[in-house]
């Protein structure tokens, strides 16, 4: 930034309740924690998550000051969960670039639609599969706490990601793009048929009655990404996302109460949910952030509304990142924040220049925020 812009002012000034707090109920206002002191220390840290995690990739990630990563390990005979040994060999290969795996993920429950989903039968609702690879996920929980890593995150989705194209950016670079009146689906529905709401409720709590236990158990967070984009009645390809509004995650978190049961708090997700995320996503923030339900943040900036947006850069969309970063410093997140589906560009076919901006980016907010409060 080469000009000063009044908005950062709050970077010279103590925290003080905000005027979006103010406008909250009372009783939220009563829970509200005391800002942090300037010189509190600051508990979240720069991440990543993306892959692969090896020599080369591991190598650049440090080069750009990444010392905390979402990690992916090796999985042999096309196993659903990662053994002790196999977790222990891909933080060895961290270890040597002084690099912290903080979180990993099985090889399923990802962001992809059912229809390619070789292991779907969760959100499917197909059971004795659905049990068996629930097991499979409870023996990746068990072997991550036996590894000492501390978190798993994972995707409940019928349809997956959703995008449209991608339009004209800044330079030469491009933006992914969703405008649900522009969408249109290869099929009327997936392989899942209809689901209703209803449907996709009792699945999700089929799954987190048998799972959030055992996190309880080895004491392993488990962090569900949102669906993206929010679909608005009545859903696609016969999908309703109940994972897609902020009120769906409220819903969500509480199914179970645990302090390992949260979310891997997609900002630019949950800022495709709101009419005008430049004014509301940071009490979406504080909500989650003050009941500990965030355990990990992807940090991605957006350009329009719900049903109507392009992904940016982080300094060019609607949401004050200065203004988000005090958020999490005000909720006192402790854990990683990182880029997310970084903008294309014809020179940068793996986004590493575009990944490497954003490090930068938010290495100097964590610092700006440090220092002056």
């Amino acid at each position: 930034m080469t000009q000063f812009d009044p908005k950062r002012r709050q970077f010279l000034r103590a925290s003080g309740i905000s005027a979006a707090t103010l406008a909250l109920p009372m009783h939220a206002v009563a829970a509200a924690p005391k800002p942090p002191s300037k010189h509190e220390p600051l508990l979240m840290k720069l991440g990543c998550q993306s892959a692969p995690t090896n020599d080369e990739h591991l190598g650049y990630l440090a080069r750009y000051g990444v010392k905390h990563i979402c990690g992916y390990p090796e999985i042999a005979d096309q196993r659903l969960y990662a053994t002790v040994e196999e977790l222990h060999r891909m933080q060895d290969l961290a270890a040597k670039y002084k690099i912290s795996v903080d979180m990993t993920t099985p090889p399923f429950l990802a962001s992809v639609s059912v229809d390619v989903d070789k292991h779907a039968s969760i959100m499917l609702g197909e059971s004795p599969q659905r049990d068996a690879d629930i097991d499979d996920f409870n023996k990746m929980i068990k072997n991550c706490a036996a590894a000492g890593v501390p978190a798993i995150k994972y995707n409940l989705q019928i349809v997956g990601d959703l995008r449209i194209a991608r339009t004209p950016g800044r330079g030469d670079s491009t933006y992914a793009t969703w405008e649900l009146s522009e969408a249109h689906p290869k099929t009327p529905l997936t392989r899942a048929g209809n689901v209703t709401a209803e449907q996709s409720w009792e699945r999700i709590t089929y799954f987190l009655d048998r799972v959030v236990p055992v996190a309880n158990q080895y004491k392993v967070r488990l962090a569900l990404h949102p669906d993206d984009p929010h679909i608005p009645p009545p859903g696609y390809q016969g999908d309703h996302r109940v994972l897609g509004t902020v009120e769906g995650l409220k819903r969500f978190v509480k199914i179970q109460e645990s302090p390992y049961h949260g979310l891997n708090f997609c900002q630019g997700t949950v800022s495709e949910m709101l009419e005008k995320p430049g004014e509301e996503i940071f009490d979406v923030i504080r909500y989650f952030g003050t009941r500990s339900k965030i355990f990990n943040v992807h940090f991605r900036n957006i350009r329009g509304h719900v049903n109507d947006f392009v992904e940016t850069y982080p300094d060019e969309g609607d949401i004050d990142f200065v203004k988000a970063i005090q958020t999490y410093k005000e909720v006192r997140y402790p854990y990683m924040i990182m880029p997310d589906h970084v903008p294309q560009a014809p020179g940068d076919p793996r986004g590493l220049q575009s990944f490497a901006f954003c490090y930068g980016y938010i290495a100097a907010l964590l610092q700006a925020v440090q220092e002056l409060g």
